[in-house]
């Protein structure tokens, strides 16, 4: 009988089989090589086995033109990769990492297989990123020295590494992995067994839903991609990131996914099925929710549905004069945007006094951009000319665009409304910055709803780049028109949505928070990891806890609420976690305390 891990001292991992020779497979196998493991790689098809190789000789190739390397070092690395057609070889590791395609028939035959095959000490590991690894643990022979280890691609380059560890995994058999990931100079972090794990299980949720909005009609895919680069600071669009993935992968994970959990938000949207089923799996296939210039090509090319440049909407209407109704961050990062743009701007607050405080604090902000070299003091000055302040609404009867960015109340914007109808001349555009509240609403306050739009900027609005652009059934076209030109000249990347909770950015990115928050509800991970994990393997600026803090947790309940009451979806109830927070006053950095605890300024 064999002795159970947990009693048997682990032998360093020292000489590691990794199992198929895909992209990921080698990719791992790049990374044991480099850092001094002996590595054993094992594919039924010689000429995976093949291509394996020259893969690692041109990537080392690469890294020593790029001094990442030595001559001598690469050379040493390369020896110790070896190749093997038949799992016998795996017989003297102590470690194996199966990457086989994402199937439980493929991964149990290997399995099953290496029991007869390796040392009683040696660990087993699955790469997946969808199936149960409790599942493949239980028909090993020894199920405690079965865990996951899920890479991020491509391997060499990605730090993030999830260990996986099921109800029967040993804690030394996490510990030897967790420690050999460190050697490897990767960032280990620790999850349990669901599929998606941590980082594919918050990310795939969302990349889903970008495919249901794209499907609806909502947005184009132009759109949705650039809302999510510019509003969340992402390296890629989600429908572009899902042609990278490949398709049919996504649909995989998906699958899983909603087989273990039964939210509507992981039943993967019809079209991924549409899309894989034709053959357009993404950029592999050459086609997906974009066109490439050929199979594997990143090029994006034209196709039927790439807008045309140029195009006229409409004739717009003429803006020369622009009123800011408001008097905080948001008000007046709007109203410093368009006197940077050469716009007379009237900044309209309560009182003279808060309008005076909001003309200051541009001033502020124009006296950094001088510091920092970005204009000069004469165009700072010439750009504070501009901006008029005022305590009363009465100074929009001359402005051709008034633009309200006062509290997120409906009732509140809804009466401000009604003063701009009763003040603003015929022909004024009048736009709602809201980014939750139904844009009609505001327009049905007024006798011209056709007039309304609503023009979302992100704060900052002097940095942040995008503006939502939101037409309701009643918006005329010339006004949409209009709004598009002022974006463009106020130097901002306008894309267009429908009056609907969230509209792009927010419909997306908050199911995703709210997602997190239920991880750490269920103890199923760190705060911590969560936010290692998606900064590391989802290329995310902030993980989503630390974004939560920012924004706000009393922001963030609100937008929920706003999404649940929308669209019904039970999978949008906001995390009972986040309303025990927001009831004790514990709203984020704001307070100095959320998610976490910061020092008071």
């Amino acid at each position: 009988m064999a002795t159970p891990l947990s009693d048997t001292p682990l032998s360093p991992l020292k000489t590691v089989a990794v199992v198929g020779l895909g992209t990921m497979g080698t990719g791992i196998a790049e990374v044991l090589v480099r850092a001094g493991r002996d590595v054993i790689g094992i594919d039924v098809s010689e000429a995976a086995a093949a291509q394996a190789v020259a893969t690692l000789e041109a990537s080392t190739a690469r890294a020593v033109r790029r001094e990442h390397l030595s001559d001598a070092e690469r050379t040493d690395a390369l020896a110790r990769f070896r190749t093997f057609t038949d799992l016998a070889a795996a017989a003297d590791a102590d470690l194996v990492i199966e990457v086989t395609p994402e199937s439980y028939d493929i991964k149990q035959q290997v399995f099953r297989a290496l029991d007869g095959i390796v040392r009683p000490e040696a660990i087993l590991a699955t790469g997946t990123n969808a199936l149960s690894v409790t599942r493949l643990a239980a028909d090993s022979a020894r199920p405690e020295r079965v865990l996951g280890l899920h890479f991020f691609n491509p391997a060499p380059a990605m730090k993030l590494v999830e260990v996986v560890s099921s109800v029967l995994t040993a804690p030394t058999a996490v510990s030897a992995v967790t420690d050999l990931a460190l050697e490897l100079g990767k960032e280990p972090v620790a999850v349990g067994d669901r599929p998606g794990f941590v980082a594919d299980g918050l990310l795939f949720g969302y990349l889903n839903q970008a495919a249901a909005m794209y499907e609806a009609k909502y947005a184009s895919r132009e759109d949705i991609d650039a809302a999510m680069k510019l509003g969340c600071g992402l390296p890629m669009g989600p429908l572009a990131l899902l042609d990278l993935i490949g398709v049919d992968t996504a649909r995989t994970v998906l699958e899983a996914m909603y087989a273990e959990s039964h939210d509507r938000l992981h039943a993967p949207a019809p079209i991924l099925k549409q899309l894989s089923e034709a053959g357009l799996t993404g950029r592999k296939s050459g086609r997906g929710f974009y066109s490439y210039e050929a199979p594997g090509s990143d090029a994006v090319v034209r196709d039927a549905l790439t807008p045309l440049e140029g195009s006229v909407l409409a004739e717009g209407r003429s803006i020369r004069s622009v009123g800011v109704a408001g008097s905080g961050t948001m008000a007046s990062g709007i109203a410093e945007v368009f006197a940077k743009a050469g716009y007379e701007v009237v900044l309209a607050a309560r009182t003279e006094e808060k309008a005076g405080t909001a003309k200051a604090r541009i001033g502020k902000s124009l006296s950094r951009s001088v510091d920092k070299g970005r204009m000069t003091a004469e165009a700072a000055a010439r750009t504070l000319e501009l901006i008029t302040p005022t305590g009363s609404y009465d100074d929009f009867a001359d402005v051709d665009l008034a633009l309200e960015a006062v509290a997120e109340d409906l009732e509140i914007k809804q009466q401000l409304f009604g003063t701009f109808d009763k003040v603003c001349k015929p022909g004024a555009i009048l736009a709602t910055t809201t980014s939750s509240l139904p844009v009609v609403a505001c327009a049905r306050a007024t006798s011209r709803p056709q007039d309304v739009i609503g023009m979302h900027f992100f704060n900052p609005a002097p940095a942040m780049k995008l503006v939502e652009v939101v037409r309701t059934v009643l918006t005329a076209d010339d006004v949409h028109a209009t709004v598009r030109e002022v974006c463009a000249k106020i130097r901002k990347h306008p894309v267009d949505c429908g009056d609907r909770a969230g509209f792009i950015v927010n419909a997306l990115l908050f199911p995703y928070l709210n997602n997190a928050i239920k991880m750490v509800q269920e103890h199923y991970a760190s705060l911590d990891d969560i936010d290692a994990a998606m900064k590391l393997g989802g290329g995310y600026p902030m993980g989503p806890f630390e974004l939560l803090d920012v924004v706000g947790l009393d922001v963030s309940l609100a937008i929920e609420k706003v999404l649940h009451r929308e669209f019904r979806d039970p999978g949008l109830a906001p995390a009972p976690l986040l309303e025990h927070l927001v009831a004790a006053g514990c709203l984020g950095r704001k307070t100095g305390r959320g998610f976490r605890e910061y020092a008071r300024r």
